[in-house]
């Protein structure tokens, strides 16, 4: 993804026990229909990452099949339009801005209520507009449930595309990067679970998607690349009402570093400076 800065840029009691992706052998196990709207920056790891695990990958994009290139297609994922992307899959992945979301609505809200949606986004008024209900408070995840009539997973909003291109490893490797994994049913948060570690990161489960502020631009764990130690205390670190001036600051910081609104820093500068405005 371009601008907002490289790709992206709870106090809740957190769980005593472990908060890696716990799933049934059936959801580890299982190969997924998946379908993927949007062909950006992260859009386009996740096609590939998902693709590469043996997961059945169809992708679309906004201009057309014929428009996605042979790289996003390079590890076995198809080409479609956006109603063939979301048509007999069991889970639909949005990797499109807010203003996308609500353009897609309708075809989301026709699809079978067991498929599992997961959205991506992130609100930067700077790009999307001003979103009134977002402005005045209102929980990002929560806006995007009212958007399509239905629950969603947030997941992989919260780390760079570089960091998500880049440092996927194997589970187990020490450092390894963890992703926080919000949704209101468990099954779901499941399924976003598991396929986040198919990607090469560890799954933090960050709980309701009331509490999913926590993971927004400006918290502490939003592009940090913290492992899935030191997450718990990164979004039980957040303050709501910081969130939206770090969120600006750490564009600022981008703009005045690269020079334009469109070019992407490094991912290693754009974790240093999400590190030292939101830690």
């Amino acid at each position: 993804m371009g601008y907002p800065p490289f790709g992206r840029f709870l106090l809740i009691p957190l769980p005593s026990h472990s908060s890696r992706c716990i799933t049934t052998d059936a959801v580890r196990e299982q190969v997924m229909k998946i379908g993927i709207i949007g062909a950006g920056h992260i859009g386009k790891s996740l096609v590939t990452k998902l693709s590469a695990a043996g997961h059945d990958v169809k992708v679309a994009n906004s201009r057309g099949p014929e428009t996605i290139g042979p790289d996003i297609l390079s590890t076995g994922a198809r080409a479609v339009t956006a109603h063939d992307a979301v048509a007999d899959v069991d889970v639909v992945i949005l990797s499109i801005p807010p203003t996308g979301i609500q353009r897609i609505a309708g075809l989301i809200k026709a699809i079978p209520n067991k498929t599992v949606v997961i959205d991506t986004s992130n609100y930067y008024p700077m790009r999307d507009g001003t979103i009134d209900a977002i402005e005045a408070g209102q929980v990002e995840s929560l806006w995007v449930t009212e958007q399509l009539g239905r629950p969603i997973v947030k997941a992989w909003n919260a780390i760079g595309s570089g960091s998500l291109a880049e440092k996927g490893a194997p589970s187990g490797t020490p450092g390894r990067i963890a992703i926080p994994v919000a949704a209101d049913r468990e099954e779901d948060r499941r399924v976003g679970m598991r396929l986040v570690e198919d990607t090469g990161f560890d799954a933090f489960d960050a709980g309701s998607l009331t509490e999913s502020w926590r993971q927004q631009p400006g918290a502490p764990g939003y592009c940090t690349d913290l492992t899935l130690e030191e997450m718990p205390g990164a979004l039980a670190a957040a303050e709501r009402a910081r969130l939206p001036k770090r969120r600006d600051l750490v564009v600022a910081v981008v703009q005045e570093r690269v020079g334009d609104g469109k070019t992407n820093p490094d991912a290693e500068f754009g974790v240093r400076v999400a590190r030292a405005i939101c830690l």
